[in-house]
């Protein structure tokens, strides 16, 4: 049994990994190859039988993966961004939220034939988005920056929020269902609340007096949030959620506390978790369903789609600055992600053991309703942003990795040209350098789990990797050829092609190729800033061409971009030598002294 069992949670893993990656190469939400392959196993083929497999493990097993998603989702939310988000963005993760939610439990009260209760906690679930599943959606759709901006922020804001409705919900139902007064149920907010704010507080307590040491910081952080969860449950039932998604509300928003570090832990288990999480609960479906089950996920789904998105969309955003083509497209992108399934299933197990009528009936409705709004939304969305005309064209803009003053000049010089440029990188001084240059910027690592939740590369369609650290630059690379394609991710050496091994110098030539000519690296693009060379943009004419810039500014330039008179952006690169042609604009590296004419 136990070679079984290990055989079996090890296949899991394994297919949990194909189903991630597949996403990752369509561009799709991975939660959707998770549920099917869930439902391959359990349902239609019936190799795989959770309840079985685990027995009395699952429901625990569930109960702290969930915890954490929660917690890692929670996290994310900053109180300080909230200002700036904007009217819709606002409304709807307030007031909207609030109307998704009743609109969509009438329906499920009416359509299915819930339990007011149980209608209520599936508005709930229903009425949340979040960013595993826009970030993707956003990436193939490419609407312009304000759509993008309102349905990334929703999506971040509207996680943890909506959990927190979620969790409320729940905890009155158990209550009423075991028969507690309101006072019970009040001692159990507070409790968790409590349990929740001090679990934060002592955390963040420890990690800015460095009373952990920096390699156990992600075990100290895992540790408490299940412990938090455990001794919140124990103090008073069924309150260990709510501590863990105040906890993580709250040590998000406590100050001095780094915890970027942590977030990128965090997330990286959340995605583990997530891919065995929503295998086993999509094999514990009953296929086929109950009678009446598919109709009502399907008539729910439709009403969610074409009557409650758009009239929350536009309760929110009455009196905006949006057009009605704008409120369009985001009255049609909601799909469902992480926290409708796996808070779901965990309240469907709970409510089931204690006997909640309709309980059995949460899972199937929410995994049809995700289901139908990742396909649907996925496959419409960008023909739709197109006919709207709200689509942003070809993307133009430029990612650059490094924020030194090899970056700094480079970001400044494009974005003079016309081009949007955002400066990512790890490095606070050479940020706040950026910033105080007027560049965008984004505070970490953009190849990180971090990046692709928070990175908005709207209107970004390359990727110059200039940091001064070749491997990060190699694995940017990586991450980003499959974003923009391999011919647009373009690198700075750190090494000369002497310096380089046989073997890093044919890796480094496979991942993309080096910007400018042989020789130019980064400690030589550095040195040369030094020693006074300069940045120089030029528009070429028939009178004024390229060999009269040679000959005016030096040999010895280095040709680095070109912009045709249509506005396309060249890259000059090892593989690519331009040719300069009259009504081009050129930028190039040039000596400090130009040469006498």
């Amino acid at each position: 049994m136990t070679i079984e069992l290990g055989l079996m949670l090890a296949g899991m893993l394994m297919i949990g990994f194909l189903a991630q990656w597949l996403a990752w190469r369509v561009k799709l939400p991975a939660i959707l190859f998770l549920l099917l392959a869930g439902i391959v196993l359990g349902p239609v083929s019936g190799v795989l039988d959770p309840d079985k497999l685990l027995g009395n493990l699952l429901f625990p097993m569930v109960s702290l993966s969930v915890a954490l998603i929660l917690f890692e989702g929670s996290l994310t939310l900053r109180f300080h961004e909230l200002p700036g988000i904007g009217h819709v963005v606002r409304g709807l993760v307030s007031y909207g939220a609030v109307t998704a939610l009743l609109l969509l439990a009438l329906a499920a009260h009416l359509v299915a034939g819930l339990t007011w209760p149980i209608a209520l906690l599936f508005g709930a679930l229903a009425c949340v988005t979040g960013p595993t599943v826009n970030a993707p959606m956003l990436r193939t759709l490419r609407p312009n920056v304000r759509i993008a901006n309102t349905l990334r922020w929703e999506g971040i804001v509207i996680d943890p929020l909506g959990a927190l409705f979620a969790v409320l919900i729940y905890e009155a139902i158990v209550s009423r269902q075991e028969g507690h007064t309101i006072g019970i149920f009040l001692a159990t907010i507070s409790c968790g609340a409590v349990i929740g704010s001090l679990s934060a507080w002592l955390t963040a307590f420890l990690l800015r007096r460095q009373l952990i040491p920096e390699y156990l910081h992600n075990y100290a952080v895992l540790a408490a949030v299940l412990l938090a969860f455990s001794v919140s449950n124990a103090l008073t039932h069924e309150s260990g959620l709510l501590a863990v998604t105040i906890m993580g509300i709250a040590l998000g928003n406590i100050r001095g506390v780094h915890i970027d570090d942590i977030l990128d832990f965090k997330e990286s288990l959340t995605t583990v978790l997530v891919s065995l999480l929503f295998i086993l609960l999509a094999a514990r479906l009953h296929w086929p369903l109950p009678d009446g089950m598919l109709g009502a996920g399907i008539a729910l789904f439709v009403i969610a789609q074409l009557v409650v998105r758009p009239l929350t969309v536009a309760i929110s955003s009455f009196g905006s600055g949006l057009n009605w083509r704008e409120r369009t497209l985001i009255g049609w992108v909601a799909p469902r992600g992480i926290v409708a399934a796996s808070v779901s299933a965990l309240f469907a197990l709970r409510l089931g053991a204690l006997g909640v009528a309709g309980a059995e009936a949460l899972v199937p409705l929410i995994f049809i309703l995700i289901i139908g709004t990742v396909v649907l939304q996925s496959a419409t969305a960008r023909p739709l942003a197109i006919w709207l005309k709200v689509a942003e064209p070809e993307p133009r803009g430029l990612l650059i990795f490094g924020s030194d003053e090899v970056a700094r000049a480079l970001g400044k010089v494009l974005s003079e040209a016309g081009f949007h440029v955002m400066l990512a990188d790890d490095d606070w001084d050479g940020i706040r350098r950026a910033r105080m240059d007027g560049l965008a910027t984004f505070f970490g690592n953009p190849a990180s789990p971090h990046a692709e939740r928070h990175l908005d590369l709207t209107g970004i369609g390359r990727l110059l990797a200039v940091s001064t650290h070749r491997e990060r630059n190699s694995l940017a690379c990586v991450h980003y050829r499959e974003e923009f394609g391999r011919d647009k991710v373009y690198r700075l050496r750190n090494l000369t092609p002497q310096e380089n091994t046989d073997r890093v110098a044919l890796s480094d030539y496979l991942l993309a190729p080096p910007l400018f000519d042989e020789e130019m690296t980064h400690g030589r693009f550095a040195q040369m800033l030094e020693q006074g060379w300069r940045v120089k943009s030029t528009k070429l004419s028939a009178t004024f061409d390229w060999p009269h810039f040679v000959e005016q500014y030096g040999s010895n330039s280095v040709l680095m971009f070109g912009v045709e008179e249509k506005g396309a952006l060249r890259v000059a690169s090892t593989k690519r030598e331009l040719e300069p042609k009259p009504g081009w604009t050129v930028i190039a590296l040039v000596p400090p002294q130009p040469l006498a004419v």
